[in-house]
This record gives structure tokens, C-alpha cells and sequence, in this order.
């Protein structure tokens, strides 16, 4: 980039940090899912949130409704009619949907009922109000809501930093292949500047 971004223009997407991602309790062991990547990830993500709040950026959280059938988009749960597809939570208790960790309560937060943040469309709203013209993204799972939410945007006109080492994905094996082609061919080329958070200041003042 020839002249840095100013911070004023700039949100940080910090999507899905919630339990049903993330937490022990919610882990699937019969299917093979775990996250202790996850949470490996997680307080990374806290400290750059600090730093990015710090500069002067703007924090947006992104989570989800119940995942149950008389929450979702109709599309999914017409997915869902495949057996091989079918996912829906069992919790009642809403522990499921709160976030992993304690946030700003003066922090928007956008739900979707969707893979892609972009389907509410109070987001963009938001954005457009705060002349928000770059993405910063952060969150999981990177090859599901975070790969949609990104794809949502970029067709919506915004610009993408994807912070490599501030997404992440279940620790199955195959799901961390297709995080890694995500990380280094198919984002950098098709959507935005792919990079440690770490060299996020090169790029942003």
C-alpha cells in the first residue's frame, strides 16, 4: 500500500467468540470436533483487541442466534433436511450463544442467522454510518462464518485486513487443510491482505 489507513475508517470484526465454538462443554467427541486451537487462539485475540481499542479503532462482535430451527434462515434449515448436514444445538439454557469472554458492553454486536455477518443487514448499516471503509477480521470458525463473512463484505465494497493468526478453526484435520489454503492462496488473492496481527501498524495509522 502506497499510504497507510487511518484508524478512523477502519472496524475490527471479531466474529463468533462463543461458547458453542469454543468452549470445552460444547465440544463433540463422537464427531471428532474439539477446540483447543480455539482457545489457544482466544487470548491473542484479547490482547490485539486491547491494543487495536488502544489505537482508537472500533471493536464490532458478531454472534448468532440459537442454532435451532425456528432461528435459522430458511435455506439452512432446508440444507439441514440432508442427514450428512444436519447440526442443530440441543442447549436450552443459552450458555451456547454467550461469548467466550467478557466484552465491552459499549461494543456493538450484530446477530445473524446465517454463515455471513453481511445478512443482517443492520451491520453495513452501522458501518456505512461510521464511514467504514476497512475490515479487519478476527474469529471462527475461519472455514465457515468467518470465510462467509468475508465473502459478504467483499461484495458489499468493503476492503479486508485478515488477521492470519487471529482465525481459527476446529482442531479436525482436514477442516485445518482448508483453513490453511483459506490463509495462504485463496484470501490473499481474492480478498484482501492476509497478515499476523502483529504487522497490522504497517498498515494502519
Amino acid at each position: 500500500m502506497k499510504s497507510k489507513v487511518k484508524i478512523k475508517n477502519t472496524a475490527l470484526l471479531v466474529i463468533d467468540i462463543i461458547n458453542s465454538c469454543s468452549h470445552l462443554d460444547c465440544e463433540i467427541p463422537k464427531w471428532g470436533i474439539s477446540f483447543s486451537k480455539i482457545r489457544k487462539m482466544i487470548p491473542k485475540l484479547q490482547e490485539f483487541i486491547k491494543k487495536y481499542k488502544t489505537m482508537g479503532g472500533q471493536v464490532v462482535y458478531i454472534n448468532c442466534v440459537p442454532w435451532k430451527k425456528e432461528f435459522l434462515a430458511k435455506n439452512i434449515v432446508e440444507l439441514y433436511k440432508d442427514p450428512r448436514c444436519k447440526y442443530y444445538t440441543d442447549d436450552d439454557t443459552g450458555f451456547s450463544e454467550k461469548f467466550f469472554f467478557e466484552i465491552d458492553p459499549n461494543d456493538p454486536v450484530f446477530t445473524k442467522n446465517s454463515y455471513d455477518a453481511f445478512t443482517n443487514d443492520k451491520l453495513n448499516q452501522f458501518l456505512k454510518k461510521k464511514n467504514i471503509q476497512h475490515l479487519l477480521v478476527s474469529g471462527i470458525f475461519s472455514d465457515g462464518c468467518v470465510d462467509s463473512t468475508i465473502k459478504g463484505g467483499f461484495s458489499k465494497g468493503y476492503n479486508f485486513f485478515i488477521l492470519k493468526d487471529l482465525v481459527e478453526t476446529t482442531d479436525v484435520k482436514i477442516r485445518q487443510g482448508l483453513q490453511k489454503l483459506l490463509k495462504e492462496f485463496t484470501w490473499p488473492i481474492m480478498f484482501g491482505k492476509t497478515i499476523e496481527s502483529k504487522k497490522i501498524s504497517s498498515f494502519i495509522e
